[in-house]
């Protein structure tokens, strides 16, 4: 495998068991994602394209197949070590934010920070300055519920970015956002891409798909088509 990949599969496949019936949701993909690459993952309901989330993110396993993440083996860890990589390697930016509502905006970017045992005084200091990069330097001391979606998408962004992650994942990021708010937020990631951040994006529209440098389109459990 090689290092100037962030992510590589090879033959991945998911199936699970619905009792009687087996649902085959991923058929044996493989693909190869560089550092420093924008992708956006695309396909209809059904076409296996938030199940290759979950496995990139390690929120769940393949069936049978390689995944390899920044050189390492990730495709049989056990929960733990797979949380360890989520926290090392991933940031998260879900459509639905994913915010604790009793938090704010500081805590809220500071979470992962805290499961990493990064000390307080750091941890402080590194939430305001991506919460400045994301443009939410006055809304520090505020909840989720006193911002809008865009700025809610936005904390979302920089708690994915405390860590320096190799990889952010994004899951729909604009599905809940007005068309305004999308291109903010798309923006971002555009930003962010030219920073060197690798991102893997999940989307079903095209005009967000666009903000990307490369497609891959899944249909059936299958990689039917990679530009």
């Amino acid at each position: 495998m090689s290092a100037e990949y962030a992510i590589e599969i090879e033959n991945l496949a998911k199936v699970y068991d619905m009792g009687e019936e087996k649902v085959h949701a991923l058929r044996g993909v493989t693909a190869r994602f560089e550092k420093g690459s924008f992708w956006a993952i695309m396909g209809h309901s059904g076409s296996g394209k938030s199940t290759m989330l979950q496995i990139l993110g390690c929120l769940d396993r393949p069936t049978s197949g390689r995944y390899v993440l920044n050189g390492r083996e990730v495709s049989n860890l056990g929960d733990d070590e797979l949380s360890d990589v989520r926290l090392k390697y991933l940031g998260f930016v879900f459509q639905s934010f994913n915010l604790i509502p009793q938090l704010t905006v500081e805590e809220n970017i500071a979470l992962p920070l805290y499961y990493q045992g990064v000390d307080d005084a750091t941890s402080r200091r590194r939430a305001a300055e991506y919460a400045a990069y994301v443009g939410l330097s006055e809304r520090l001391r505020h909840r989720p519920n006193q911002l809008s979606g865009g700025q809610q998408q936005r904390v979302a962004i920089a708690r994915a970015l405390a860590t320096d992650p190799v990889v952010i994942l994004a899951d729909e990021p604009t599905g809940n956002l007005d068309t305004a708010m999308s291109i903010e937020i798309m923006n971002l990631f555009t930003d962010l891409h030219r920073r060197g951040k690798t991102i893997v994006m999940v989307t079903h529209e095209d005009d967000i798909a666009a903000y990307a440098e490369h497609r891959l389109v899944m249909r059936d459990g299958l990689v039917k088509e990679v530009r």
